[in-house]
């Protein structure tokens, strides 16, 4: 009911009536309702469109069913469920802590404090629950994982009972719609500004304030794109919708118009580019060469130390699935019984993790994995073993796999045995570790990302890897994915570098190695200083300020953390970098089939508005009324969201570079043709009614003429915004076309040959008027049109005009 074109047309539907002229006024109204109807339908789309994507970023929760733990909507839960809780996570209903391992919760959201709380589980008294064995709904899991069992859910949890909700980011106009809408104000007063003047103009000429006002708001009409709005708001909503029936979600609608210009693309390897499906394809020992896994724990006592080790540093119930697949090893007799003292996690300074046993014989054991580098710090190797270990692991990288350390400890630097507590200083560095050997893993490539490499590389968008394996792992996979691997720039590297000198190195690489979440920050920032648009990848808590800050930021659903889906603006549900392809292809799709319908937009009122403006002045009558802005409208909002959203892939769409972050979406190219197009519409119609005009027609009969043709010459105006090559197979794959030339064929044969209904409209039916000069005969008559469609069907772009014209006016 804002809506200016609302406004104008009840504005006009009442001078109507004021003037005795209840027919005209309760068309008018007729129209009202008609685009309120047009706009209820769109929006209703709309709204369906994002509730299906409401539906699928419905919080999750990893639940048992059927004895194991799977991802359920958290809405499905029940007290007496069984969850798992992981790190990153929101936790989704209220529980009961059963089990739990180095477990902190940020609970912020309900108490204000900021500090994470450890929890532990409690006893199996439920009535001596106290907060610390007790989790809420809605609190983050900052630290470890554990198992709950659900007491509350929804409204009766602690959230839902102080009425606290929590919904997605984002809601908000992208700039994009914010500058439309700028745009329609803007031109909003200027018509309003030129109604003024001409309605003042005419009545001072003419003496006739009814017609001037008239005239006036007719101009206004036409001037007034309101279009505009409505196109973006349609064409975000189902391009979203879209991207969702191919399992990527759009949370933030920006994201939308971002990709469309997306020019680097920063993906995780492990995942993404590869199956994420790791499994043990090598075991080396120091001095040797690298065996396959055993089956059985072998009888060598330093491979079945190296295994045990590996197994004692890895987490029980773990996702990750690199030590999903350490678990795989067998499992040697210290394991039975053992109970776990202390954990050393991964942390940024040191690549590596530890775990400290108490074994069923009282012995206490401490393993550490991670990487080779990190694990060969804290053994403290002599130059030359290091060099013999730093050979293993590249020839074992260069085939692609992924290489882990293993050591063990029996006692630390002080008293000869494995204190708990840990030592002063409380690190890893304080206990005499011993070397074990390395741990090799596979992980697949993606059978179709090769492909989509080349697809990207096609279309000018660059893709950076960035992993954390080892520079020869990443080099190799690279170079099985079709990146150019060399060189590798690595993390440690981009610590040395300053963001001058990262950008620089970042324009001539497209693998990194060795890089930790805070790197992708960097990156992503000294890309975007280098005017890329950048989309990145992530699937954990320390992602997210990467995620937040890319121009298009990609969740891992799968995977993926909730504080990083609740970061980024798309979630991948299956993980995978083919998917990230087929988005751009979307995000392009939507840019180019948004810029010509905004072009045909331009076109179309540029007719409109010289007609409105050409019949105040001279002889010629008041060409168009405001009933016809209303009809005109009414066919080109269903043209503008229907047939050009509808409209098939440009082929062309990932075969050029992507359109420049600065340049508008209306360039000037795109504009100067939107006005040529208008113009020459508003020439044809204009010599049209000035011939009719000095051949003594009525003035019905000459406005019939004039709005019948400018009806007509929206089909033209759609065609040519169609896509330039194969039109005629586009529209023939476009299932709105037909149903909109037949829509526009009927208006015009009711206008222009059914007199009841021309007469409600100001118009002559055109039969009425003699259309052609008499001194042409009916065979001469024939034999020009002959001609005129034999020349057009001989050129693919006549081929349009032919089939809806020149066919007709034959017959």
């Amino acid at each position: 009911l804002r809506e200016p074109m609302l406004l104008l047309l009840l504005a006009c539907a009442g001078l109507y009536g004021l003037l005795g002229e209840p027919t005209d006024a309760v068309m008018l109204l007729v129209a009202v309702v008609a685009v309120i109807a047009i706009t209820l339908v769109q929006q209703h789309r709309t709204e369906q469109a994002l509730a299906a994507l409401r539906q699928l970023a419905a919080p999750q929760a990893l639940a048992w069913r059927d004895g194991r733990p799977q991802r359920v909507p958290a809405r499905t839960l029940v007290v007496g469920d069984w969850i798992v809780l992981g790190e990153g996570e929101r936790v989704p209903a209220d529980a009961r802590l059963r089990e739990a391992r180095l477990l902190q919760v940020d609970e912020s959201l309900l108490s204000g404090e900021s500090v994470p709380v450890a929890k532990q589980p409690g006893g199996a008294d439920a009535e001596a629950s106290t907060p610390v064995d007790q989790v809420f709904a809605g609190t983050l899991v900052t630290r470890g994982e554990g198992l709950a069992e659900v007491v509350a859910t929804g409204p009766r949890s602690q959230m839902g009972r102080i009425g606290e909700a929590l919904g997605q980011r984002g809601g908000a106009d992208s700039p994009l719609q914010r500058e439309a809408a700028r745009l329609v104000r803007r031109m909003g007063l200027a018509a309003a500004v030129v109604c003024v003047l001409l309605a003042a103009a005419l009545w001072w000429s003419r003496g006739d304030p009814v017609q001037a006002l008239l005239a006036g708001l007719s101009l206004a009409m036409g001037m007034l794109p309101e279009e505009v709005p409505v196109v973006l708001t349609v064409f975000m909503a189902l391009g979203a919708w879209r991207m969702a029936r191919q399992r990527v979600l759009t949370r933030r609608m920006p994201a939308l118009e971002a990709l469309g210009r997306a020019s680097v693309l920063c993906v995780d390897k492990t995942g993404t580019l590869t199956e994420n499906r790791m499994r043990v394809a090598a075991l080396q020992l120091p001095g040797a060469d690298a065996l396959a896994p055993p089956a059985a724990l072998p009888d060598d006592a330093r491979l079945a130390a190296l295994v045990q080790a590996a197994r004692l540093a890895t987490p029980e119930g773990t996702a990750d699935p690199m030590e999903l697949a350490l678990r795989q090893l067998p499992a040697g007799p210290d394991e039975a019984g053992a109970r776990l003292l202390r954990e050393y996690p991964l942390a940024p300074e040191l690549l590596a993790m530890s775990r400290l046993w108490q074994l069923a014989d009282g012995r206490r054991a401490l393993a550490a994995k991670g990487a080779p580098e990190a694990i060969a710090a804290l053994c403290h190797l002599a130059p030359e073993p290091l060099q013999a270990v730093q050979a293993q692991v590249a020839a074992l990288a260069a085939q692609g796999l992924r290489v882990l350390g293993v050591a063990a400890a029996r006692r630390d630097h002080t008293d000869h045995t494995l204190a708990d507590p840990a030592p002063a200083g409380d690190g890893q560095h304080d206990y005499a570790f011993e070397w074990c050997g390395l741990v090799a893993l596979a992980d697949p490539l993606r059978a179709e990302v090769p492909d989509a490499l080349a697809a990207c590389a096609r279309a000018g968008v660059r893709v950076l890897m960035i992993t954390g394996d080892h520079p020869a792992t990443a080099r190799a996979i690279g170079r099985q994915a079709g990146l150019v691997a060399d060189p590798v720039l690595t993390g440690p590297e981009i610590d040395t570098l300053d963001d001058a000198a990262l950008a620089a190195r970042l324009a001539a690489v497209q693998v990194v190695a060795r890089a930790v979440p805070a790197h992708k920050l960097r990156i992503v920032r000294a890309l975007q200083a280098g005017g890329a648009v950048v989309g990145m990848t992530g699937d954990g808590v320390n992602d997210a300020p990467a995620l937040q800050a890319a121009d298009i930021g990609i969740a891992m659903g799968g995977r993926g953390t909730d504080v990083a889906r609740e970061a980024a603006d798309l979630v991948l549900a299956d993980d995978d970098f083919a998917a990230i392809v087929d988005a751009v292809r979307m995000g392009r799709r939507l840019d180019h089939h948004l810029r010509r319908a905004l072009g045909f937009v331009v076109s179309v009122h540029v007719p409109v508005a010289v007609l409105a403006l050409l019949g105040g002045f001279g002889w010629w009558p008041l060409l168009l009324l405001p009933a016809h802005i209303a009809l005109m409208e009414l066919l080109i909002d269903p043209a503008c969201s229907v047939v050009f959203e509808l409209e098939p892939d440009d082929p062309a769409s990932m075969a050029r570079p992507p359109r420049p972050p600065q340049a508008p979406l209306l360039d000037a190219r795109l504009l100067g043709g939107a006005l040529a197009l208008g113009a020459v519409v508003a020439a044809v119609v204009s010599a049209t009614t000035a011939w009719a005009q000095a051949a003594g027609w009525t003035e019905d009969g000459t406005r019939g003429l004039a709005f019948t043709l400018l009806l007509a010459s929206t089909l033209a105006l759609v065609a040519a915004w169609l896509r330039p090559a194969g039109r005629a197979a586009a529209a023939g794959a476009n299932r709105a076309w037909w149903p909109a030339v037949l829509t526009v064929l009927v208006a015009v044969v009711l206008l222009g040959a059914v007199a009841p209904v021309a007469q409600l409209f100001h118009l002559a039916p055109l039969p009425a008027t003699g259309w052609a000069p008499r001194f042409v005969t009916l065979e001469r008559r024939g034999q020009l049109v002959g001609a005129a469609a034999l020349y057009l069907k001989t050129h693919s772009w006549g081929e349009y005009v032919f089939d809806w014209a020149w066919a007709d006016a034959y017959n």
